[in-house]
């Protein structure tokens, strides 16, 4: 379950165009004045900035980014995150589809009200927010390219769907070649799916855009974005809709990276069959009021508490497992945080459920804390962003 891609250190990406030194703490202030130096402000800069996420409305162009570009390719939800004079800039959109039969009179309707959607073998494919709109309407749910995590063996137009969401946030670059930095999943601890088809498919068409295609795993990018402070050396846990995946990162080298294939759809779907709800409801009652610092009040809620338990406890004994089992963990000299990020991980209540199945445990290493990441839902992006403008210096 290690990595052994490769990475670069973050620290010698950072001072690669000039001698600044990285202490403890962060990340010197730069003082040449050459472009690389100007690269590398940047990126230390963009970790302390906010982000500014928005949804993609509909009838609004695609951007055409000139700089560095951050994309997570989530199951549930793809974002774009761009780096901006006073922020970081995300815009996200729904990672589904709907598909209706072909007729010029739906064809007008669809374009006269703004619906995102394309045309192939003889159908509409309606997609982003707009196919839940449309799912909504007939009671049904929408489908996904994507399946726990990767794309989705049971959708022939997944790719397709996925390209279109893509090109709904962004064009092509303005300068040819530009980096962009996309988010990959761990190989799974138990489970199928290829990271190297799914990774291999998806750089071949950011390719074709015009784009210099990084892949960066979803568990680091949380380290980059949120553990700057720590030297970038913690254990980041992206917990997201079709998978949660775990990076063990040392002084920003990703020394073990995996992933499990449940996460928050795997707890919608099991607690909506334990009652009887269809998922999608489920997922709706989960967002809008679960509190898993309180007893459940109702079954819907008993269902979710219980497969949150079981979520966070198949997590920790993958941990476990995985570092024990290892010959590469590093020796820490000082206890090291975990990070949580991702949409599953939003329910008040989630952290200390974790911090107390954490005490069960016994790591190879001394954990210092349990963090909840700043922004949840645009981690992984600003993530995937930071790698992007350090790949460009």
């Amino acid at each position: 379950m290690t990595n052994d891609k490769g990475y670069e250190n973050l620290q010698e990406k950072l001072n690669a165009a000039g001698s600044t030194t990285y202490p403890k703490g962060g990340p010197a202030s730069a003082t040449s004045s050459d472009k690389g130096e100007g690269l590398k402000r940047e990126a230390v800069d963009a970790l302390k900035k906010s982000v500014v996420s928005s949804e993609k409305s509909t009838g609004e162009d695609a951007e055409q980014p000139s700089g560095p570009v951050g994309l997570d390719i989530g199951t549930s939800h793809i974002v774009v995150a761009q780096n901006k004079k006073n922020h970081v800039q995300a815009v996200q959109n729904l990672n589904a589809f709907f598909t209706v039969p072909y007729a010029k009179f739906a064809k007008d309707i669809l374009d006269q009200n703004n619906v995102m959607y394309y045309e192939r073998d003889r159908q509409y494919y309606i997609i982003g927010h707009s196919a839940q709109n449309f799912a909504n309407m007939f009671n049904v749910n929408t489908r996904r390219p994507m399946q726990e995590g990767f794309l989705s063996p049971k959708e022939e137009e997944g790719l397709s769907v996925i390209e279109a969401l893509v090109g709904s946030l962004i064009q092509k670059p303005k300068n040819f070649g530009e980096i962009l930095s996309f988010s990959v999943h761990g190989d799974p601890f138990e489970g199928a799916g290829s990271v190297v088809y799914h990774e291999s498919v998806l750089k071949g068409y950011l390719g074709s855009l015009g784009y210099t295609p990084i892949a960066i795993n979803e568990g680091m990018a949380t380290v980059l974005t949120e553990l700057s402070d720590d030297d970038f050396t913690g254990i980041g846990v992206s917990m997201g809709g079709g998978m949660c995946n775990v990076c063990l990162s040392y002084l920003s080298f990703p020394v073990i990276t995996f992933s499990i294939q449940k996460a928050g759809d795997y707890i919608d779907i099991m607690a909506g069959k334990a009652v009887g709800e269809p998922a999608s409801r489920v997922k709706v009652m989960k967002e809008e009021g679960l509190d898993l610092s309180q007893n459940p009040k109702d079954r819907v809620s008993t269902a979710l508490h219980i497969f949150y338990d079981e979520l966070i406890m198949n997590l920790l004994e993958s941990l476990q497992r995985v570092m024990i089992s290892t010959e590469k963990i590093p020796k820490i000299a000082t206890p090291i945080p975990i990070v949580l990020s991702g949409g599953t991980a939003m329910p008040k209540g989630c952290k200390e459920k974790f911090e107390k199945m954490l005490r069960n445990f016994n790591l190879p290493v001394e954990i210092s804390d349990v963090r909840l990441a700043d922004d949840l839902l645009n981690t992984t992006a600003k993530g995937a962003l930071i790698m992007a403008m350090t790949e460009a210096v």
